[in-house]
């Protein structure tokens, strides 16, 4: 088996395993970026989202909320959860 197919196999195992986490949210619409570099996870449940404040917890999650609603999240140190 080809090196590509096995990490395309590898990635398909982690998706479907995180698919049954995602379906459990609130939230009917998601985008997700990750910054490898800096090893954060932005999930927005808005196109664009705009907060209006942030609330740290300390497991180094980061809640955006725009009044009231819940906007984002951001993980600090993502590939270590």
């Amino acid at each position: 088996m080809a090196k590509s197919a096995i990490l395309e196999k590898k990635s398909m195992s982690h998706l479907l395993k995180a698919v049954a986490h995602l379906v459990q949210l609130p939230k009917n619409h998601m985008w997700l970026d990750y910054d490898e570099e800096a090893d954060v996870l932005y999930v927005h449940f808005e196109d664009q989202p705009t907060s209006t404040r942030s609330q740290i917890r300390d497991d180094g999650v980061i809640l955006d909320y725009k009044g009231r609603r819940l906007v984002g999240v951001t993980i600090l140190e993502a590939s270590q959860r």
